[in-house]
C-alpha cells in the first residue's frame, strides 16, 4: 500500500506503539532530572505533573486534528490550514531547526559514553559513526527506522519498568539481599519538607523539565506512514496519560524516595545511577550508561526521522525546495533526510569547534521552540474544530475535552511559562536568554514566511488581472 504523497505505509502498529512510548522517554529524563531534583527537592514531582498535564492536553488537541487528517506534516500542516500559510511555514521550519540541533546534542552525549568505553576512538569519531549508522537506517526504508526504534524504545521501557519495580520493593523494605538504610517514603518530607525551596521552585522546575517532554508529538507525524493512520493516532493520543504517569512520575518518585533529595550522589552520578548505587546493585553506573546510550540513539533515530518528514511536508506544500518532497522507490524522502543530516553534522562540528559560542547560541535559540509548537497547536485546534465540524463531522473521532475552555486555559498556561522564563536570568542558558533568542529566530522565520507569501501573491495577481482582458478580446 502506497500513499499518494510518495511515502509508504511501512510502519506496523507495533512500531507505532513503541514510537509513541519511546518518544516520551528522551535522554533528558535520565540526564536532566538530577538538576530538577536539586532545584525543587521532592516537589519536582509537581513540576513533572504540571508539564505532563500540559503535554496530555496539547497531545489531545493534536490527536483531534491528526485523527481527522493524518499527515507527515502533523501540526505544521494543520496550522497551515487553520491559521494560514505563514503559520505552517514558520512552525514547520522552527521544528525542523529544533530537531537538527537535538541531533548534535544527542550525538555528542552518545559519543561521550562510547568514548568512555572505547577511548581509542576520539569523541568526534564516535559522534560521526553514530550519525552515519542512523542515517543509513533512515535511508534504507521507513520500516527499518521503525524496527530500530521498536528495539531502542523497548530497551528503555523495560529498563524503566524494572527500575520502578526494584525501587518500589526497596522502598517498602521487601527487596531481598539489599540493605538500604536510606530508602523510604519519609524521604519525601524528611529533609526540609516536600518543598524545601518553597513553592516558587515548582515553576523553576517546570523550566528544567519541559524540554525532556519534547518528542511526544512524533507519533502523529509517523501515523501518516502507518497501515491505519486514524487508529494509530487515536491509540497513541489515548495512551499518553499512563505513559507520562508511569515513566516520568513513577520513576522520579522512586528516585526521590530511595534517596534524600539533597544527597550529593544525585548531582555527581545522576539521579538514576545514584538510586541504583544506593541499593548496592553492582555495575549500576554501567547499566545506566547503556540505557542512556539506548535513549540517545533512539532520540537521534527519531530526531532524524522527524526532521526529514517535516522537511518532506514543507517541500510538498511548496515551503521548502521541491526536491525534499521526492521519494525513491522505497518511499524514502532521500533529499529531505540528507539535508537534515548535513545540518546535523554542521551542528556537531560547531559543538566541537565553538561549544561556548555558536553551539550555545543554537541550543538557546531552539530551546523555547517546544513551547511555541504547543502554542500553535492550541490556536490551530480552536480554528480546526470548526472546519472539521463544517466539512466532515464524522472525522471527529478524538475530541478535545471541554472545548474551547480547556484549549484556552492550556494556551494561557504556556504563555505563563514563557513569561516566567523571562524572569530567570541566571547563567548563559538562562530562561530569559532562551526565550529571547528563540523569539528572535521565530521572528526571522515569520518575516521570511510573510515576505514569501507576498511574493507569491504578487506573482498570482498579474496573472489574474490579465485573464478578463483576454476573455474580452476573445469575446
Amino acid at each position: 500500500m502506497s500513499h499518494g504523497s510518495g511515502l509508504q505505509a511501512g510502519l506496523k502498529n507495533r512500531h507505532l506503539s513503541m514510537i509513541a512510548i519511546g518518544g516520551v522517554i528522551g535522554a533528558g529524563l535520565f540526564v536532566g532530572s538530577s538538576t530538577g531534583i536539586a532545584t525543587a527537592g521532592p516537589g519536582i514531582l509537581l513540576s513533572y505533573a504540571l508539564v505532563g498535564t500540559l503535554v496530555v492536553l496539547v497531545m489531545r488537541m493534536l490527536g483531534e486534528m491528526s485523527a481527522a487528517n493524518p499527515t507527515s506534516g502533523s501540526f505544521s500542516a494543520h496550522a497551515d490550514r487553520a491559521l494560514g500559510r505563514w503559520a505552517g511555514f514558520s512552525i514547520g521550519w522552527l521544528y525542523w531547526f529544533f530537531w537538527v540541533v537535538v541531533l548534535a546534542v544527542e550525538a555528542t552525549a552518545g559519543a561521550k559514553i562510547l568514548e568512555g568505553w572505547i577511548p581509542a576512538v576520539p569523541q568526534w569519531g564516535w559522534a560521526l559513526i553514530v550519525m552515519l549508522v542512523l542515517t543509513a537506517t533512515n535511508l534504507v526504508s521507513v520500516g527499518s527506522y521503525g524496527e530500530f526504534e521498536f528495539w531502542f524504545a523497548g530497551i528503555k521501557v523495560v529498563a524503566i519498568g524494572a527500575f520502578i519495580v526494584v525501587g518500589v520493593l526497596a522502598i517498602f523494605g521487601v527487596l531481598p539481599g539489599v540493605h538500604s538504610d536510606k530508602a523510604g517514603l519519609s524521604n519525601l518530607t524528611a529533609h526540609g519538607g516536600f518543598l524545601p525551596h518553597g513553592p516558587g521552585a515548582i515553576l523553576t522546575g517546570v523550566l528544567l523539565v519541559v524540554f525532556s517532554f519534547m518528542g511526544s508529538e512524533i507519533a502523529t507525524l509517523a501515523a501518516g506512514e502507518s497501515e491505519n493512520p486514524q487508529r494509530a493516532v487515536t491509540k497513541s493520543t489515548n495512551s499518553i496519560i499512563w505513559r507520562i504517569a508511569v515513566f516520568y512520575l513513577g520513576s522520579i518518585l522512586v528516585v526521590v524516595s530511595l534517596l534524600p533529595w539533597n544527597d550529593l550522589s544525585i548531582k555527581t552520578d545522576g539521579s538514576y545511577v545514584a538510586a541504583l548505587n544506593s541499593l548496592g546493585i553492582a555495575h549500576a553506573g554501567e547499566i545506566m550508561n547503556f540505557i542512556v546510550l539506548t535513549s540517545v540513539l533512539s532520540c537521534l533515530n527519531s530526531g532524524l526521522y522527524t526532521a526529514s518528514r517535516m522537511a518532506f511536508s514543507l517541500g510538498e506544500r511548496g515551503d521548502a525546495p521541491k526536491a525534499f518532497a521526492k521519494t525513491n522507490s522505497r518511499g524514502v524522502p532521500m533529499a529531505a533526510i540528507l539535508a537534515s543530516v548535513l545540518f546535523g553534522f554542521v551542528a556537531v562540528f560547531f559543538n566541537y569547534k565553538f561549544p561556548d559560542s555558536v553551539f550555545l547560541f543554537l541550543v538557546n535559540s531552539s530551546g523555547a521552540v517546544a513551547l511555541f509548537v504547543w502554542l500553535v497547536i492550541c490556536f490551530s485546534q480552536l480554528r480546526m474544530r470548526k472546519i472539521i465540524q463544517r466539512e466532515a463531522p464524522e472525522k471527529l473521532v478524538v475530541k478535545m475535552w471541554l472545548y474551547p475552555y480547556l484549549t484556552w486555559a492550556t494556551a494561557a498556561l504556556i504563555l505563563f511559562v514563557l513569561g516566567y522564563m523571562l524572569t530567570d536570568t541566571e547563567g548563559e542558558s538562562s530562561g530569559r536568554t532562551t526565550v529571547l533568542l528563540s523569539l528572535g529566530v521565530a521572528a526571522v522565520v515569520i518575516v521570511i514566511a510573510l515576505v514569501k507569501e507576498k511574493v507569491v501573491a504578487g506573482r498570482k495577481a498579474p496573472a489574474v488581472a490579465e485573464e478578463p482582458a483576454d476573455k474580452v478580446a476573445a469575446g
